[in-house]
């Protein structure tokens, strides 16, 4: 049974304030144990692997690059 005192009160709900300062769930989590500089995101750009160097079976199988006039040809009749 409900007490005396606490039936005539209407429940009451409160929210807390949320920790995050943007929509990055990255951002919650606390710097990792030897980031170093891999913490940067503007330093990131340079972990790359490269541009991609395609073996010389699949050059061979590739054929002939076509000539602008088929590539028109080609996009028209896609577009039709």
């Amino acid at each position: 049974m409900s007490s005396s005192s606490s039936q005539g009160q209407e429940q009451q709900f409160k929210t807390q304030p949320h920790p995050a300062k943007t929509n990055n769930p990255g951002d919650l989590e606390p710097p990792q144990l030897g980031g170093g500089l891999n913490t940067n995101p503007e330093l990131q750009a340079f972990h790359t692997p490269g541009p991609y160097i395609p073996n010389p079976t699949l050059l061979q199988n590739a054929g002939e690059p076509k000539t602008r006039d088929e590539l028109h040809a080609r996009s028209a009749e896609l577009n039709k």
